[in-house]
């Protein structure tokens, strides 16, 4: 009856089902489902339920003991994220399994959410439906909502930055070069960041990293994952599927997404101020631009 009434609406008022699609609210995260168990157990059911749908598990990361992200890609999302300019950010999702109180949650990143606060040229449709196969889906979650024509120009407030002002971390006489120096700096992980995942995005020059970031000690708490998590995703349904962190090698240049872009990307409705705000992590924005470009080669202060 819901299905007959939205179509009469529609003709009466010559609305189109696209228009109305336009103006749908968007939530950065998908919770799959809930209920008792454990991290471990649960990530390797929810791997294998992954990979029976389509998935290739890039890779797994566990940035504290309550939880395991799993970043997943697919055809679907490589051969999108070729079409647009640094569609590469979108080349992975990444589900989480994280224990609250007796309960194990398992969410992931809305692919139609992230596909339209990249600027892909597409909304992973198709990727969606294989996760909500794969994990189910009780709810999306993580803000109020944005629609896709303001994801796609979204930034966070006045003087942000928007998707497409990355910082440039390094640049190099070719793309293999520059994978190769991003390599080197995760695998030596001297400033503290180190290697989660890649994945090298279909008929293109562009490769997407995962990291995982831990400092040490008062000053290095401000780009440390566990730390900026525990400041910032204070709900009841965890967004743990924000981390880990990206690098993007496109072509012969190293970038990342600004943190006042891609942390607010996933937490949009945070308060700029106050008790677990943004406030509380002032300093992060900076912390990790500089870890950052040092791992991939390039210089502390270059913005």
């Amino acid at each position: 009856m819901r299905a007959i009434l939205r179509g009469v609406f529609c003709l009466f008022f010559g609305i189109s089902s696209a228009v109305l699609a336009q103006d749908a609210v968007l939530k950065p995260f998908v919770l799959g489902s809930k209920g008792p168990g454990e991290v471990a157990a649960k990530a390797d059911v929810v791997k294998a339920a992954l990979t029976q749908n389509g998935f290739t598990v890039a890779g797994t990361y566990t940035p504290y003991p309550s939880a395991t992200i799993i970043i997943v890609t697919n055809e679907e999302m490589r051969t999108i994220a070729a079409k647009s300019e640094h569609g590469g950010f979108g080349a992975a999702q990444r589900v989480s399994v994280t224990k609250v109180g007796n309960d194990v949650q398992v969410a992931y990143t809305n692919p139609a959410y992230m596909a339209n606060a990249y600027r892909m040229a597409g909304d992973l449709r198709d990727t969606a439906a294989k996760l909500q196969a794969a994990l189910g889906k009780v709810e999306e979650y993580g803000a109020k909502g944005l629609t896709a024509e303001k994801l796609r120009k979204y930034h966070y407030t006045f003087g942000m930055e928007y998707f497409d002002e990355p910082n440039e971390l390094a640049k190099y006489a070719s793309h293999e070069e520059a994978v190769k120096a991003v390599e080197t700096g995760l695998a030596a992980g001297r400033q503290g960041v180190t290697k989660v995942y890649r994945v090298d995005v279909a008929g293109k020059k562009e490769t997407l990293f995962g990291v995982a970031m831990k400092g040490e000690g008062d000053a290095g708490k401000n780009m440390d994952d566990k730390y900026i998590m525990s400041e910032i995703d204070f709900k009841d349904v965890k967004s743990t599927a924000h981390l880990p962190y990206d690098i993007l090698v496109s072509d012969n240049k190293v970038y990342a997404l600004y943190a006042r872009f891609r942390i607010a990307i996933s937490f949009p409705d945070l308060s700029m101020m106050g008790a677990n705000s943004f406030m509380n992590i002032m300093k992060a924005p900076e912390a990790i631009r500089e870890a950052l470009a040092l791992t991939a080669g390039g210089k502390k202060d270059a913005r």
